[in-house]
Formats: structure tokens, C-alpha cells, sequence
């Protein structure tokens, strides 16, 4: 093995690591946000503010992290990242502790702003392997949110138990866990990602040159009016708002009905495994199925999962539907992504992809502030019609997508 692929080999491992005990953290998080919310906002209808600002300050920094990484390096900006999570999760703390909600949307602010910059790291695990070898470097490092889910479930419940024996309330050892994590993570990449990304990519892009070409590229409104495109963007961005109307709203729901936190991690937890395990496979899926079947089945997962979710509060039931609405999201993100790399050039995907990833943030905020809105005044079954008639679209334009291509919708 050559020194570079030596490297490559460390760097794409250290980032993986890296992705488990970040996962790990917002996983955790994840699961008591709407709950810490409810109990903190001034309207138990803003309990998934919280989460709308994490999933919104993501989205909107993603292109301040992209262009930090430029200047100081890809480990420099990660580490950053994570001790800007690490110290929102301090914040968060101080605010369980006075009761203050507005801290907790900063300490939130802070903590979506390092999800962003840690899932760039999948780019810097890209950059050091052979055109080749990118997919499967990046399949690697998302890869660590499958630990990440086995890790929180193990780690936040004893944390939980540990706070409260410390008189504090139960609610802070899911950000005790998260701050814990967030801080391993830093030291360790600091420590193991060496060289730094950027260095290495460099002479890989010397080994391996890529021609770029030259020439006009279409305005984004342009690409997106084109039936593959809208239909990608489109399974992309109501996969996020299906899951996450859903998601936000079950740990409420779970409260609701007297569960105990370990259930709530549990549920959450079959959830995130269902996002993440399916990138096993979904490669090799999309390769026989192809990109528009994919968002077909993706979105008939979803309305499954919407249609199973309200049948009963018991845990079993609620981790299958969560599971179920993972796989579909992991789906319609899947085949959504390459069938919008599929409709563009090399000039035009960086633009593309950047205005689709801010889409589904946005829309991502928007539906989470808005299912606390309707659970609170209606209810969880009324939030999953809703869910549920949101993924008919996607599985309707897939259908029309199959039919145009002359695919048949079913092998």
C-alpha cells in the first residue's frame, strides 16, 4: 500500500470515527429537544422551535463552513465545529438550569451550525480517495450514523440516570451526552486527522486530474423546471419534510403517553437506523432499481410509515413506523441526489446542489415549527395525515416520471 493510500485509508477512518460520536450527540439531542421545548417555551405550540432553529442555522451556514474549510483547512474548521457544538450544549445546560428558553434556541443555533460542518467532512473523505473510490469513501463516513444511534441509546440513558443522582433534571443528560461526545470528537480529530484534508487532496488531484469543462452553464430556475430535475429536488425536499413533521413530533407524543425516556431514546434510535442502516445497500439498490423506482418505493415507504405511526402509542408499533419512515427518507434522498447529479454538468452541480441543500433546509425549519403548531392544536394522528399527503407527491411525480421515461413503475 502507498503512503497515500495510507493516508487516505487513516483520514477516511478518523472522519468516520468522528461522524459516530457527532451522530451520536445529535441523535441524543434529538430525541428531548421538542420535549425541553415544551416545558421551557412560553406555548407548549412552540416545543419544536428548538429543533426548527438547529435544522434552519444548519442549512443557512452550510456555505460559511464550505468556504472556512478553503481558508484554514478542513481540520481546523471540523474541530471548530464541534467545540461551537460543545459549547451550545454548555448553553443549553445553563439554560435547563434557570429555565430560560431563549438560551436553549442559542445553545440549539450553535448545535445545528456543527451538524453542518461535520457532515463536510463526508467532502474531505471524498477528496482524499481516487474518483473511483469516492463513493465508497463517502458511503463510509455516513455510515457512522449507524453507530451513531447504537452509541446514544447506550450512552444517554446511564447519563440521564447520572444527572438526576446529581440532583439535576433528567432533561440535561441528553446534552451532558452530547457535550461529552462533541468534545471526544474534537481531540480526536484534531489529534488523528493528520494531514490535513485539503494537503492530501491536493495530491491526489495531482495523481488524478479531472478534466473540467469549459463553457455557458443553465441558470438554476432553468435545470429545475426539467421534469427529472423537479422530480429529484422534489423527492429530496418533502422526504426531509415528511420525516421530519413526523420525527419532531413522536418524542411529544411519547410524553404524552407516560413512556419513559429509554423508550423515547429507543424509538428515536430505530429511527435514525433506519436513515442511515439502508446506505448498506442502497447503492446496489439504485443500480437495479434505478433513480426514479427508487423515490417511488422511498415515498410509498413514507405514506406507509404515516399511515402506521398513529395506529397505536405503544413502543413496538412507533419504533417499526419510525424505522420505516428512516428507509423512506433514505430512499428519496438516495435516488433523489443522483438523479439531480445525473442532469448536470461539473459547472453547474455545485450551484444545483447548494441551492437543493438549502431548500430542504428551509423547508426542513418550516415543518418542524409548524408540526409543533398542529400537534399541539390538533394531534398526532392529524400530523400524520398530513405527513402522509405531503409524500403523495413525490410518489405521484415519480410514477409520471417512469411513464415519460418509459420505465415501468413496478418490475
Amino acid at each position: 500500500m502507498t503512503d497515500l493510500k495510507r493516508t487516505a485509508l487513516k483520514i477516511t477512518l478518523v472522519l468516520f470515527i468522528a461522524q459516530s460520536l457527532a451522530s451520536a450527540g445529535f441523535i441524543a439531542a434529538a430525541a428531548i429537544n421538542p420535549i425541553l421545548g415544551a416545558k421551557l417555551a412560553p406555548s407548549r405550540s412552540l416545543a419544536t422551535l428548538p429543533t426548527a432553529v438547529y435544522l434552519l442555522s444548519g442549512a443557512l451556514s452550510a456555505s460559511g463552513w464550505g468556504n472556512l474549510m478553503d481558508r484554514i483547512g478542513r481540520r481546523n474548521a471540523i474541530v471548530l465545529g464541534l467545540l461551537l457544538g460543545a459549547l451550545g450544549n454548555v448553553l443549553v445546560l445553563a439554560a435547563i438550569q434557570i429555565s430560560l428558553f431563549a438560551l436553549v434556541l442559542i445553545g440549539l443555533m450553535m448545535m445545528g451550525m456543527t451538524n453542518s460542518a461535520v457532515l463536510l467532512g463526508r467532502f474531505a473523505a471524498a477528496e482524499v480517495n481516487p474518483p473511483d473510490q469516492r463513493g465508497r469513501a463517502i458511503s463510509l463516513v455516513v455510515l457512522g450514523g449507524v453507530i451513531g444511534t447504537i452509541l446514544a441509546r447506550l450512552s444517554a440513558v446511564p447519563m440521564s440516570g447520572l444527572v438526576v443522582s446529581m440532583g439535576m433534571d433528567e432533561l440535561a443528560g441528553a446534552y451532558f451526552t452530547t457535550l461529552v461526545l462533541f468534545s471526544i470528537a474534537s481531540v480526536f480529530v484534531f489529534i488523528g486527522l493528520r494531514p490535513d484534508p485539503r494537503e492530501a487532496g491536493r495530491e491526489v488531484a495531482t495523481l488524478y486530474p479531472e478534466s473540467i469543462p469549459h463553457g455557458k452553464s443553465r441558470p438554476v430556475a432553468q435545470i429545475l423546471r426539467q421534469p427529472a430535475a423537479a422530480t429529484a429536488v422534489t423527492a429530496m425536499t418533502l422526504g426531509q419534510v415528511v420525516m421530519v413533521a413526523i420525527m419532531v413530533v413522536t418524542s411529544l407524543h411519547m410524553e404524552d403517553h407516560m413512556h419513559p425516556r429509554s423508550d423515547i431514546y429507543s424509538v428515536i434510535s430505530a429511527h435514525t437506523f433506519g436513515m442511515y442502516a439502508p446506505s448498506i445497500i442502497s447503492g446496489w439498490l439504485l443500480d437495479r432499481w434505478g433513480r426514479g423506482r427508487m423515490i417511488l418505493i422511498g415515498s410509498a415507504t413514507l405514506l406507509l410509515s404515516c399511515i402506521t405511526a398513529p395506529l397505536s402509542p405503544d413502543v413496538l408499533p412507533l419504533g417499526i413506523a419510525l424505522f420505516l419512515l428512516g428507509v423512506g427518507w433514505n430512499f428519496c434522498f438516495v435516488g433523489g441526489s443522483t438523479l439531480l447529479a445525473d442532469q448536470l454538468s461539473p459547472l453547474e452541480r455545485s450551484r444545483t446542489q447548494g441551492t437543493n441543500d438549502l431548500l430542504v433546509g428551509l423547508a426542513s425549519a418550516v415543518i418542524s415549527l409548524s408540526s409543533g403548531i398542529i400537534f399541539n392544536t390538533t394531534s398526532y394522528t392529524m400530523m400524520a395525515i398530513i405527513a402522509g399527503a405531503l409524500s403523495l407527491v413525490p410518489l405521484v411525480m415519480s410514477v409520471s416520471f417512469l411513464r415519460k421515461t418509459n420505465v415501468p413503475a413496478v418490475a
